[in-house]
């Protein structure tokens, strides 16, 4: 009789580790894009001009004529385009903060295109009521429901009223602000040019510049 010593031994099977799914790839897609958003803020942030600068009240006076205006404002949006971006920021902050249902509204619409399309995993595709989205339906409803909720509510009119309300306190401040203390350089007042282009045309660019 055979020993049972001799019998092979008995094999385990392993159990092959179960794939979660695709859905943990989302968060390594999200800290990438907080990381490079982060970094595009603090290399914007580094260009900022010091505040007291930008509201130094001996450097105001009245612009002789419209072309002294704009060639005022061309400078300085070369010179505080952040501390000018921070401000119409801040203006739109302001008017959604004071409208809690517009606020709700667009954050509402900022977590579905982040959990629907920026940072879903193409694979498995999207369900939705039993349905099945490609990625460019999933991108077309997006674009859809983002016009209708912008442009069928008042979130609409409130961004558009900020946005303006924002721009003309810039206009304002760069019209009347002086530039003749700040420094700037030929790439910068050709990047504030292509800005104003829609304002002077050929009166500013008759105008020489001196800095």
């Amino acid at each position: 009789m055979p020993s049972s010593a001799s019998s092979p031994p008995l094999s385990v099977p392993l159990s092959t580790p179960v794939s979660a799914g695709s859905a943990p790839v989302a968060i390594p897609a999200l800290r990438l894009f907080l990381s490079r958003l982060n970094d595009s803020i603090n290399r914007s942030l580094s260009d900022r001009r010091p505040w007291s600068e930008l509201a130094d009240r001996s450097a105001f006076s009245r612009p002789e004529s419209f072309s002294d205006a704009t060639t005022r404002l061309r400078k300085n949006l070369a010179y505080f385009r952040v501390n000018y971006a921070a401000v119409v920021a801040s203006v739109l902050a302001v008017s959604l903060v004071t409208n809690p249902f517009s606020f709700l509204v667009l954050l509402a619409l900022l977590v579905a295109w982040c959990l629907l399309y920026l940072f879903r995993p193409s694979d498995p595709p999207l369900v939705l009521f039993g349905r099945t989205f490609t990625d460019r339906e999933t991108l077309g409803g997006l674009v859809l429901l983002s016009a209708l909720v912008v442009f069928l509510t008042s979130v609409g009119s409130i961004i558009v009223s900020a946005l303006v309300a924002g721009a003309g306190i810039v206009a304002a401040h760069g019209a009347f602000r002086v530039p003749e203390d700040l420094f700037l350089d030929e790439q910068d007042l050709g990047n504030a040019a292509g800005l104003l282009s829609f304002l002077g045309g050929a009166a500013s660019a008759a105008v020489p510049v001196r800095i």
